[in-house]
């Protein structure tokens, strides 16, 4: 278990604690718009090993999530192709906020207001550990990427591209 104390719960922690996952915990000076580049360079990690939580929608306006490499982008075409929607776009901010229960910035892929589907970039699930947002601006929690398969039911999807 992550050491407590100084990190108040989120709907995210308490999400993996009661789903038993195991992970550490590691806050850090937000920044805004610094997004997983900075987090990554403030706890001295590969930005590669740090994943975003994007949630965006389809052509239908249906939210889902994508779980990307920090210093990638999603190819929206490549995903919509993939996932078999015509489009797929970013949420609004507001939109996004509303979606996930958290704010944009501090998304968490766990505990989320609504249920959505999840999608992982395929190379997240080849690292031994990940940092993904904890529920809050400036904390990331350390965890096993296949708990995102066996735990959201995430699916693996191929649709980075280089920053």
């Amino acid at each position: 278990m992550g050491k407590t104390g100084h990190v108040s719960e989120t709907p995210a922690t308490a999400w993996l604690r009661a789903n038993k996952v195991a992970f550490t915990e590691h806050p850090y000076e937000y920044l805004e718009h610094g997004g997983a580049q900075h987090s990554a360079q403030v706890l001295g990690v590969d930005p590669f090993a740090v994943v975003k939580t994007l949630v965006m929608e389809d052509d239908k306006a249906r939210p889902l999530i994508v779980l990307m490499h920090g210093n990638r982008t999603v190819s929206t075409k490549n995903l919509a192709r993939q996932i078999g929607a015509k489009s797929v776009a970013p949420c609004k901010p507001e939109v996004a906020n509303r979606h996930s229960g958290y704010l944009v910035g501090g998304t968490s892929p766990f505990g989320t207001r609504r249920v959505m589907p999840v999608y992982i970039e395929e190379g997240i699930l080849g690292l031994p550990r990940i940092l993904i947002n904890g529920g809050r601006r400036g904390y990331l929690v350390g965890i096993d990427p296949q708990v995102c398969v066996a735990l959201l039911g995430a699916r693996p999807v191929q649709c980075a591209l280089a920053e």
